[in-house]
């Protein structure tokens, strides 16, 4: 009996080791390795070549409709793995505006909306007051218009005022709820603190009298939070005294959002029903519709804010088409969320060719750092992690132009009404923004 029981114990551990081989093996399908091979790119070659090197991971989503302009979605993988970490850096600001529209459902009955004027105070230390919004019509804060500049360059203090409003608590508890349960967002863009990041400011929202109609204390997250014990990256980094460490950075206490987690965060904002009714984010049809517009819309269609479009052009934020002329083709609209920090370069998105009737999902992380020294100011965001990103969405653009398709998809609810700038506008431009 006791060598009965020995023997299934060894098998039980058996399994489980294998099991654990398994889930650490990167996901690679044949599909989009061939399709990335067509490229003979040089520096895309070499990327694919060493992808751990570069930290590389690619989800390549085709969309094939049905008759009744069902979509239905195929991922293909290149090298994805959850154990292989990115740093998500301004990805967190798609949940976090989704996250912002839902909690003011809850407070919708007070006559609050994404339109109403806010005001943050200060409670804790370095905490800092916000009553006015100079980007802005009305020149006063509002989700809508930090939702706006989160999207239309990736603004920080949009990302901070939203994270201040839902909270550290409310964040994760609610993505965990929806099954993103890998994903971890702790941090404002502040420098803080772990102890300073789980306090959020005081908000006050206005009604256009300027009354107070609803006024949220500052809330202190008390749920204990799981970090791993270390997530090392590097060979070595500069520290906030301007000192260099010889030993890996440790990401273990910053955001993490795993490469499909933010794929899937973007389809649910796209196509809400194509995902599990657990997943998808509370919002309203108009929500839906403010999201769209602004992760689509360029700098040099909006007034508010007033962006320079020499600094802030219309492929600012969209990698996969960003080259020299700094166009995005006239028939494509590219919805999407980029986030770039610490030598990693990410871009979620979904694309829209309304000519050639061509649409399909591509999120793709690289780490472009040949030093391994992080916070040295070093790194090659254009050279290396634009360029690469560039190629790759074209290489599946083109893949895209020419691939068969049973049913022509009829992509009109991606056609948006967007804003217009004045030509006459003698406003400054905003040419320097902390993004």
């Amino acid at each position: 009996m006791l060598y009965f029981y020995s023997m299934r114990s060894l098998y039980c551990l058996l399994l489980i080791l294998c099991c654990n081989l398994l889930y650490a093996q990167p996901k690679t399908d044949t599909l989009l390795q061939n399709i990335l091979e067509t490229n003979n790119d040089s520096l895309f070659q070499q990327a694919l070549t060493h992808p751990n090197t570069y930290r590389l991971q690619i989800i390549y989503t085709q969309i094939n409709r049905d008759k009744n302009n069902k979509p239905h979605f195929t991922n293909y993988y290149f090298n994805v793995d959850t154990n292989l970490y990115y740093y998500p850096a301004s990805t967190v600001k798609l949940p976090l505006a989704a996250l912002s529209l839902e909690k003011l459902h809850e407070l919708n009955k007070k006559g609050i909306n994404k339109y109403t004027s806010m005001q943050f105070d200060s409670a804790y230390p370095r905490q800092v007051i916000e009553y006015n919004d100079s980007t802005s019509q009305t020149g006063l804060p509002s989700i809508a218009q930090f939702i706006r500049k989160a999207f239309l360059i990736s603004d920080n203090d949009a990302y901070n005022r939203m994270y201040q409003l839902v909270g550290q608590q409310a964040i994760n508890r609610r993505l965990h709820e929806k099954g993103y349960k890998s994903t971890r967002i702790v941090r404002q863009f502040m420098g803080f603190t772990d102890e300073e990041n789980r306090h959020t400011n005081p908000i006050k929202f206005i009604d256009a009298k300027g009354n107070v109609v609803y006024d949220q204390p500052m809330r202190y997250n008390t749920d204990s939070m799981y970090y791993p014990n270390t997530i090392p990256v590097g060979k070595a980094y500069y520290n906030r005294n301007d000192s260099l460490i010889n030993a890996p950075m440790d990401f273990s206490k910053q955001n993490t959002i795993p490469l499909e987690d933010l794929q899937q965060m973007l389809q649910s904002v796209l196509f809400p029903s194509s995902v599990p009714a657990r997943q998808r984010f509370d919002l309203t049809k108009a929500d839906y519709q403010l999201m769209r517009q602004y992760l689509s819309q360029y700098p040099s269609e909006t007034p508010y804010p007033k962006y320079d479009t020499a600094e802030y052009y219309d492929s600012y934020v969209k990698f996969f088409f960003t080259n020299e002329t700094h166009q995005v083709p006239k028939d494509v609209r590219v919805f999407n969320k980029v986030g770039w920090a610490y030598g990693f370069l990410t871009d979620a998105s979904y694309v829209v060719d309304f000519t050639h009737k061509v649409e399909f999902m591509l999120t793709a992380t690289i780490y472009a750092n040949s030093d391994d020294t992080l916070n040295d100011d070093k790194y090659e965001f254009e050279t290396v992690g634009r360029t690469f990103l560039y190629q790759l969405g074209q290489t599946i653009y083109s893949y895209e132009l020419q691939r068969n398709r049973q049913y022509t998809p009829n992509l009109s609810e991606f056609k948006m009404q967007y804003e217009h700038r004045d030509p006459n506008d003698t406003r400054p431009s905003i040419k320097n923004a902390d993004n």
